[in-house]
Formats: C-alpha cells, structure tokens, sequence
C-alpha cells in the first residue's frame, strides 16, 4: 500500500509539471517576445516606366549576385592559387592536412589580397558614381569591366586568346579594349590551369627525388615491405619547414601576377 501511494503521488507531480509547462508554452506563443517580421510580394501594374526600369535592374543585379560564386572563380586569381595550394598538400602526401577549409579560405583571401587593386579601380570608376547617381547602368557597366579586363588581358596568353577568337568566328579586335568577354574569360581560365600546373610540376620535383632516394635506400637495406611513404613523409615535411615552404610558395603565387 505504502508503494501504490508513492506512485500515486509521483503520477500527480508529473501530471502538474507536465500541465504547467503546457500551459507556459501556451502563454510564450500567444504572446511572442519580439514581433515577428512579415514580408509581403506584390505584382501589380504600373503607369510610370522608370519603375519598370528600376525593377528589371534589381532583378539583374540579383542575378549576378547569383553567379557571384562563379566569377569569383573563374575572372580572379582564385582558381590558380587553390590549384597550387592543392598540389603542395598532394607533393606532402600529407593526405588532408591541411584541411580543405583552410586551402579554400587561404585561396580566398590571397584572391581577396590580388585582386584589390582591380576592386578599388571598379569602385571608384564604377559603383561609386553609380550609386551617387553621376552616371548611368550601362555607363557603369561598361567602367567596372575595363579594370577585370586589363587584369585578365595581363595573365592571358596570346595563343588562348586566338584559339577562341577563332573558333567563335569573331573579328580581330582592334584594341586590348574591344576584347569580347566571351572569349577572354575562357582564355584567361585556360591560361590559369596552365600556370598553375607548371608551378605543381615544380613543386613536384623535390619531394619526388626525397621519395626515389627514400626507396632506393630502403631496397638496398632489404626492407622491401617497408612502404617508402612512411619514411620520406617526415623529411619532406622537415625539408619544407627548413626551406620556409609556405612562405615561398605564397611570395611566388603573389609575384606570378602582374
């Protein structure tokens, strides 16, 4: 009896703390804390074309934003920077150290530091004006793609340039600013994945010969079951410290633009 009256008890606790806690969550969402915001979209008609106007460029400039990630890219110095990064850890054989968040992010903010002179040409010939209302879309347009084209025209090859000019059948421009974006921007990407896979090859070629020795080494002492890895991972991670490896590779990729 003494136990069915201390479940009993217990079951009556429960039931109150259940019901109380029902009741608060009642109470917090009858009456919220903070007001919730409500956005309202609309479409109607207009009689004023401006607001046509002004609409059709939001949704451009929503659509760039879009493929903001794609410019970023593919129109910067990202792609060749993540390559070589990417080479330098594969040359370590240091497997995913350092992560991909940190290839990535050191690739974005050396992309960030490369191409801010590009960004602060565009800002004060373009977006700037536009925003204080001194010049027209189209007239900002055109002023915030000279300076990406000059940077692309600069670290793009000839050969590249003409292969696309040929193939798309278009006219020889007469001038570095009459270079279509539809065939620089491929170019300069295909310019890119060259460069950056010289520069691997070059990083390439001092672990390989730590690796040739590492294996010679190790036949000749008889240990063949010894896999060759696991030994030169050490020295190449010591001949990279010793040699200052991140340092050079960073001063090389930063000096590689021009």
């Amino acid at each position: 009896m003494k136990k069915k009256s201390l479940f009993i008890l217990f079951f009556c606790l429960l039931s109150a703390l259940v019901l109380t806690f029902a009741s608060a969550g009642r109470v917090a969402l009858a009456q919220p804390l903070l007001p919730i915001p409500e956005i309202n979209l609309q479409i109607g008609t207009t009689e004023a074309p401006a607001q046509l106007v002004g609409m059709l460029q939001l949704l451009l400039l929503l659509t760039v934003l879009s493929l903001a990630p794609a410019f970023v890219i593919l129109m910067t110095s990202f792609t060749r920077t993540v390559i070589v990064l990417s080479f330098v850890r594969n040359a370590l054989a240091t497997q995913q150290i350092p992560p991909n968040q940190v290839i990535i992010g050191l690739a974005l903010f050396l992309t960030f530091f490369v191409m801010s002179p590009v960004m602060a040409t565009i800002n004060e010939a373009a977006l700037t004006p536009y925003l204080e209302e001194e010049i027209t879309f189209e007239e900002a347009v055109e002023n915030g793609g000279q300076p990406l084209r000059e940077f692309m025209l600069n670290n793009t090859r000839e050969k590249d340039l003409a292969l696309f000019l040929e193939i798309g059948r278009l006219d020889r421009p007469a001038g570095r600013q009459a270079v279509p974006f539809q065939a620089l921007v491929p170019a300069f990407v295909l310019s890119e994945l060259k460069t950056a896979f010289q520069m691997g090859f070059i990083l390439f070629v001092p672990f390989l010969i730590i690796d040739m020795v590492v294996a010679s080494v190790l036949m000749s002492m008889g240990m063949f079951m010894l896999p060759p890895v696991i030994v030169s991972l050490p020295f190449k991670i010591l001949l990279f410290v010793l040699v200052d490896g991140w340092h050079l590779v960073v001063q090389s990729l930063l000096e590689s633009y021009h």
